[in-house]
């Protein structure tokens, strides 16, 4: 899976609108360049329920999993301005 799959870019889609609109960016502007690993942990990041991903993108709670808490960093970093 070299590119962004319209299963995935629909899993970005959430209640939260600026949380979907992070996701949506992140995964239009760096999902082609992430690692294999990294594009499973997007897709595992994207299992989690919206109040837990908004606590990651805030930097409120930081995965255990390091892979994971790498991509929150980049996907952090993808909505810094």
């Amino acid at each position: 899976m070299s590119t962004l799959d319209s299963r995935i870019y629909w899993r970005c889609r959430r209640g939260m609108r600026e949380l979907e609109e992070l996701l949506l960016d992140f995964a239009d502007a760096r999902y082609a360049g992430l690692t294999e690993e990294e594009r499973r942990a997007f897709v595992r990041l994207l299992d989690y329920p919206d109040p837990v991903l908004l606590e990651y993108t805030l930097g409120q709670v930081v995965p255990r999993d390091r892979t994971l808490a790498s991509l929150i960093n980049k996907l952090r970093a993808c909505a810094a301005p």
